[in-house]
Parts: C-alpha cells; structure tokens; sequence
C-alpha cells in the first residue's frame, strides 16, 4: 500500500485532513488552531511531498519523515492530524480498531470533562456580570441538568476567559493586550476563590470540579491562589503560567509552584513530542499532564507522554478542544493509556449537531460522562459527505 495524496478541508473552523492510498482506504485526522482561526491548507499540504509513496501502514516509519516540520504552540497540528489519519488507515487495513494497534485497550468507557468557560451573562448590558460567583454558579446549574451527565467540569477564571481582562481591578498591569500576563490584586485572588467557592456550591463532591486560570499569572500570585484553593479538592489548577499560544514552558516556575500546594497542577496542552515533556515529568514540575493530539504529534505520541508521566506518579488528562473527528480519535487513544488517565476534554457541550459530519458511529457518543469506545476498523467513522458539504465554506469543494 502507498500513499497517494494529502488533503484538507475546511469544518466549523478545523482543518479536516485526508490521507489517501493507491488501494482505495483513507484514513482522517484534524488540525485546529483555536481561537487563532482555521490552519492555512498550505501548512498541511507542505508535509505530502514527503509522504507520498510511502507505506501508510509502517506508520512510524512515515512520521520519521515529518516529524521535524511540528512544533510547539500549534506549530505540530500539521504533522499530527497526518500521524491520526495514518493510525486510521492502518487500523481500516487490518481490519482492526485503532486501540488494537497501540497496545490493545483498559477500559471500555472513557471518561471525558466538560469545558464549561466563564459563567452567565447575567446582564447583557454589562460584561462584568459574566464573572460573578452568581453567574458561575448558574452555568454550573445548567451543566448538570444537561443530559450528557459529566463527571468532571472545567470552568475559566483568571486571565482565561477574559475574566481578568474585563473585570477593572483584577491584576496591577493596565495594559491587558494579548498575550496578557499581569499580577493579580487583592480583589482579583478573593474573585477566583469567591468564584470556586460558588461552584463547589453547586457541584458539591459528586462531580470533580477543574479551573482554568492562565495564562499570565505571576509565580507568587498563582502560589497565593492555590493555597486558598487547597480546601476546594479541585481537580486540578490549570496552565497558570502558559497556555496554547506560548512556545516554551517555565518547568521551574511550575516545580516551585507544585512543591507549594497540595491543589494539583496541570499543563502541557502547548507541548510538542515527547521530548518536550521529558523535563517537565522527570522533576516532577507538575502533578497532571494535557498532550493534546493534534498538538504533541499524533495519537502513539500522546500514548507515550502518558506512559512515561505514569512512571513518576503524574496523572494525565489529555487536552481536546478540537471537532468530532478528534474526538473520536481521543476514545482510542485514552482506552490504551495507563491508569494514570483521568478525562480527556470535550468543548462541544453546547451544539447538539457537533457529531453530524460523523457516519458510521453509534450515538450518542457520550453517554454518563464517559465515550463508548468502537470496535470498528480504524477510528471506527466514515465522514458524513452530505452534511459535510453543506458545511463547507464557499469556494471550498470536498476533497477535490
């Protein structure tokens, strides 16, 4: 079997990737960057000169050749929507789930958190009223109503979810344009923990309860913080110092900050291959780690940063704030990674339609906080041509 070609199409603004054979199997993979907008088609199809002809199925041998292109920061979405859709086409070509090929799976269900954001707009006249423990406490409510039974929420405070940047008052810095990083006042640390306390209210210890806060506190500021959050039992405190967008990781900021609390510290959603962890893991700078596999190089890639994260005692709880055809992906990744696995993230809570474009796949995909993982070759879906199209932005064609 070779490869014949590389594709990409345009979905709700990911990238929806496919790689095609000369014995008629494709396999699919996403590239997303966020808040960033949709990946240039040309950052993707840079990487096809050096994969056509190659065997889809040695899948390592064909990464061996893109590996150098990816980076931290989003720079790796290329190489790794590349890496899932070789993982599907080899999973289609033995007739096997991908789960199979990794190692064979642990779990049945997979466990899977609800990206929540900020809180209500209580007023829409004001702004602020986003940031209230009220407000927080509202969509709390309404997550748990939701039929989709989440045992694990994560909400944004801080500089995530422009809580401090809307909120007067809440850092010293005045100039909060992008990236933002300030210290945090007095008011603003009695707001986060005003804003937890709220949520815990409602959530109680029947769900576990995540915060996003980065990034761009301070190191003392973020000590603070955890500190106070320490009665919560949170789940974990999230990327305090970077996020996403910012290509390096302060491993020393994050070993003080760790060694200060007892609240669980996660990051790593920005980091590319398992060399970029090594350092994190290995000093034990963190108590959770996030590959997300659209950013760290693919579906083994993310495997590997879990299994050598599970030999130092560190959790792992993959980040994914990407589309459907990642989400199912991310089902076979965690049924095979450690019993250091906690959730992996899901950020369509709110579109009953996120799945159209999928085929093939049995629904609903998540059923009491948790994903069923299929038994089906490959990924186990097959796109959804006629809804996909109708999706497609104009000008764009599908897969042509």
């Amino acid at each position: 079997m070779k490869i014949t070609d590389l594709r990409a199409i345009t979905i709700d603004g990911s990238k929806i990737v496919r790689v095609d054979t000369d014995e008629g199997i494709h396999g699919y993979g996403e590239a997303n960057w966020g808040a960033k907008g949709p990946v240039p088609r040309d950052f993707i199809l840079a990487l096809k000169p050096m994969i056509l002809g190659h065997d889809p199925t040695n899948v390592e041998e064909v990464m061996i050749q893109i590996r150098h292109m990816g980076g931290n920061a989003h720079m790796g979405v290329s190489v790794s929507a590349v890496a899932t859709a070789l993982w599907d086409i080899a999973g289609k070509a033995a007739g096997l789930p991908v789960y199979k090929l990794l190692g064979g799976k642990i779990r049945d269900r997979v466990r899977i958190y609800c990206d929540t954001g900020g809180g209500v707009l209580l007023d829409p006249k004001d702004p602020t009223s986003r940031y209230t423990p009220e407000a927080y406490a509202e969509k709390a409510r309404r997550r748990k109503a939701m039929r989709d039974g989440y045992t694990v929420m994560k909400f944004d405070i801080g500089f995530h979810g422009q809580h401090f940047k809307t909120v007067p008052g809440m850092v010293w810095e005045t100039n909060l344009s992008y990236p933002y990083q300030g210290h945090a006042t007095e008011k603003g640390l009695k707001s986060q923990v005003a804003i937890v306390e709220a949520l815990k209210g409602v959530l109680g210890d029947e769900i576990g309860l995540a915060i996003d806060c980065g990034p761009g506190q301070s190191l003392s500021a973020i000590m603070t913080l955890a500190k106070a959050l320490e009665p919560y039992n949170l789940a974990w405190l999230e990327d305090p110092f970077e996020g996403a967008d910012i290509p390096h990781v302060n491993v020393e900021a994050y070993r003080l900050l760790s060694a200060s609390t007892t609240t669980p510290i996660l990051t790593g959603e920005q980091i590319y291959s398992r060399h970029g962890y090594r350092e994190l893991i290995e000093r034990h700078a963190v108590d959770v780690v996030s590959p997300d596999i659209q950013d760290v190089g693919g579906p083994a890639e993310s495997k590997w940063v879990a299994e050598h994260a599970d030999l130092y005692n560190i959790l792992c709880a993959p980040h994914n704030a990407n589309h459907a055809v990642s989400f199912v992906a991310n089902l076979h990744v965690a049924a095979v990674m450690p019993r250091n696995y906690i959730a992996f993230e899901f950020h369509q809570a709110e579109d009953p339609n996120w799945d159209s474009i999928l085929a093939g796949v049995d629904r609903p995909l998540i059923r009491d906080g948790f994903g069923i993982v299929s038994d089906k070759p490959g990924f186990g879906f097959e796109l959804n041509e006629e809804v996909v199209r109708q999706k497609l932005p104009p000008g764009e064609t599908y897969f042509e």
